[in-house]
């Protein structure tokens, strides 16, 4: 929720050897209940008010599962997708805002 996000389109390599799936989205790098341990409320929204993203959230556990340090880096994930073909990149999106329900 803090970071950028990708459009992808499929490849005809992509097609023959994944039978058209790539990435849905970068993966945890934390557990659920690790990031509620280790990630601080405050700090998460602190961060994110920095990058001018404004959230809004219906429980505040939900923002330190969802935090982008949950979260493997997302460019590295397209990049490797990319580079072997499966998908390419179109067009990278920044974040404004944030709702979780």
């Amino acid at each position: 929720m803090g970071t950028c996000s990708y459009v992808l389109t499929g490849t005809e390599t992509g097609m023959q050897e994944t039978f058209g799936t790539t990435c849905h989205g970068a993966g945890r790098a934390l557990s659920r209940a690790k990031s509620r341990r280790n990630l601080d409320y405050q700090d998460v929204l602190n961060d994110l008010a920095a990058k001018g993203i404004s959230i809004r959230v219906a429980s505040p556990k939900l923002v330190m599962e969802e935090a982008p340090e949950s979260y493997k880096n997302v460019t590295d994930v397209v990049d490797t997708c990319h580079s072997a073909g499966i998908s390419k990149k179109c067009i990278k999106l920044r974040p404004i805002a944030v709702i979780k329900g």
